[in-house]
């Protein structure tokens, strides 16, 4: 059994808050992003979070250290754009490697620096900015802009990088489309078996609207079947939604599964600025409901939130016990015959 596999038993798990909203309290210019390396580099990049690992390390760093400061047991490598599908944007492919070895470096480095109790570096494995289930072009409905082998072969680079710089686990997050997750998944299970080791799997989805569905179009039910031939620590969901909006969704998967399950919500939904208001304290009592409807072992933030909106979601997940790992209600998982039919109904 694994340190954290221990841990979670114990306690719910603090896990940090949004990387992006923090870095952009810098206001990195593009001199910034290049650093002295990238200083005459052809291709514009700034807006590439992940090359700050590199070239403003320092300030990764800090995010890491103000979010474990204020009580997060997990933090996220800065690599959620991290395989060449995402850095193909900036025409950065070939650091790929080196982008996710350092970031992972970086953060296991400063979750060393607290030794009060165990702290852990998850991997942050996006979903890139491809969809291998649907076409981009509505005029051929079956044009594929990326494939499941692309997929797996730019996951296990990413993958091999983050294991070899230092990360506890791999948290396989804001999935959008279940195809391209059941890619990183695969390759997360060819890398552990040519390294000849085993490292706990977070897996986290994204519901997408009111519909109650991954942009992909599946329910709680069918996503959470999509996945389950993968041992997991967890499964759960982030980014989209506000933790109100999300509750319901977690209150199914609660009710489908004895797996750990993870939330880390955006700070509310963006306002007409693409802006998040959600005070910590707001956020703070409702994550409470979470915790008095005993959803979850897992909690965090996504967009919008900071230190201070984790911090207090600390403090409120010290006063409550971990989720029983058994579905609510005694119930049994929905069969594959009924998740169908409630897709072929929509």
């Amino acid at each position: 059994m694994s340190k954290i596999q221990q841990v979670i038993n114990e306690r719910i798990l603090v896990l940090d808050g949004a990387m992006g909203t923090m870095l952009q309290r810098h206001n990195f210019s593009e001199e910034d992003f290049r650093g002295e390396r990238f200083k005459d580099f052809p291709h514009s990049l700034k807006g590439n979070n992940d090359l700050l690992s590199i070239t403003q390390p320092e300030a990764v760093k800090g995010v890491h250290r103000q979010y474990f400061a204020a009580g997060a047991d997990i933090v996220e490598t800065n690599t959620f754009s991290g395989t060449t599908i995402g850095m193909a944007d900036y025409h950065l492919e070939d650091l790929v490697y080196e982008l996710n070895y350092e970031s992972a470096k970086i953060a296991r480095e400063v979750a060393d620096e607290f030794t009060d109790r165990p702290r852990f570096v998850a991997g942050s494995i996006g979903p890139t900015n491809r969809t291998a289930s649907m076409s981009p072009d509505v005029n051929d409905p079956g044009y594929r802009a990326v494939t499941f082998d692309d997929l797996l072969i730019a996951y296990k680079e990413q993958v091999k990088a983050l294991i070899d710089g230092g990360v506890d686990i791999l948290l396989v997050e804001t999935i959008f489309d279940t195809l391209n997750a059941k890619a990183a998944l695969y390759a997360i299970e060819e890398v552990k078996d040519e390294l000849g080791i085993d490292i706990p799997i977070m897996v986290s989805g994204t519901i997408t609207d009111a519909s109650g569905r991954t942009l992909s179009g599946q329910t709680v039910e069918a996503f959470l079947i999509s996945i389950s031939h993968i041992p997991l620590l967890s499964v759960g969901f982030n980014c989209a939604l506000g933790a109100d909006q999300l509750k319901p969704y977690l209150k199914r998967l609660a009710h489908n599964t004895t797996l750990n399950i993870s939330a880390h919500p955006n700070a509310g939904l963006p306002n007409a600025f693409g802006e998040y208001d959600q005070t910590p304290a707001e956020m703070q009592q409702l994550i409470k409901e979470y915790l008095d409807d005993n959803l979850i072992n897992i909690i965090g933030g996504c967009c919008g939130t900071t230190p201070e909106h984790i911090k207090l979601i600390a403090e409120v997940s010290k006063q409550y016990k971990p989720r029983p790992l058994t579905p609510e209600g005694g119930t049994e998982l929905h069969s594959n015959e009924e998740v169908l039919s409630q897709n072929r109904a929509f």
